[in-house]
């Protein structure tokens, strides 16, 4: 059995003057719109060229196939998100299980406010999910919260830490897909953010106590 093939999904060359940055978040925008209108499905570097105005050669300067546009989407949402997690995770002003009630109403904030953009990313998921810089990606996440996790449980051997943190992130990162497929308000998000940080503090607590147990 053939393994599928990664397409790439590096950009041909980085914009170096103002113009050339410009033309890039053109693109990023028009791709916005289109990925927006238009779902993963009918996707394409044509559609994203037409809607900003440029010809597709221009357009292949910067992005050689739609999967690189889409990962480029996909790679700003991750990090725009990873920012906002680790101001919240690095503010030692607050307690641990402070800090994670306030990065889970965060989280299924930011998911439910872009709700349709994040949905059209995840089904293009597959075009580059593969792809090296999407695993370095994903690390990145991975290794911020196992971090995190290390605060919340302190005194929990290393396989109980990173069973939490997968639990964590997948439980987040599920719930959080799932909120934002239908339209809320802001209290009814607010209501289901508090309602899954009272499970985690719950279950963290007791893992935490069993922990203690077996020191």
């Amino acid at each position: 059995m053939t393994s599928r093939p990664i397409p790439r999904i590096s950009s041909r060359k980085q914009p170096k003057q103002a113009r050339s940055a410009g033309l890039v978040a053109a693109i990023l925008q028009a791709a916005i719109q289109v990925l927006q209108k238009e779902g993963a499905a009918r996707f394409t570097t044509a559609r994203v060229a037409e809607k900003a105005g440029i010809s597709i050669g221009s357009l292949y300067q910067y992005f050689p196939n739609k999967a690189a546009i889409l990962f480029r989407l996909q790679y700003d949402e991750w990090q725009q998100t990873t920012a906002l997690l680790q101001r919240i995770i690095e503010d030692q002003r607050q307690t641990p299980h402070a800090r994670l009630r306030k990065l889970v109403h965060a989280f299924i904030q930011s998911e439910c406010e872009e709700a349709a953009m994040r949905v059209a990313l995840n089904d293009a998921a597959p075009l580059y999910r593969d792809a090296p810089q999407a695993r370095e990606a994903k690390s990145a996440g991975e290794a911020l919260f196992m971090a995190f996790t290390a605060e919340l449980l302190p005194h929990a051997p290393q396989a109980v830490r990173a069973l939490a943190c997968e639990m964590l992130m997948t439980t987040l990162s599920s719930v959080g897909r799932a909120l934002s497929e239908t339209p809320r308000s802001l209290s009814e998000i607010t209501l289901r953010a508090e309602a899954l940080a009272d499970m985690f503090d719950a279950w963290l607590g007791k893992t935490a106590e069993d922990a203690l147990l077996c020191t």
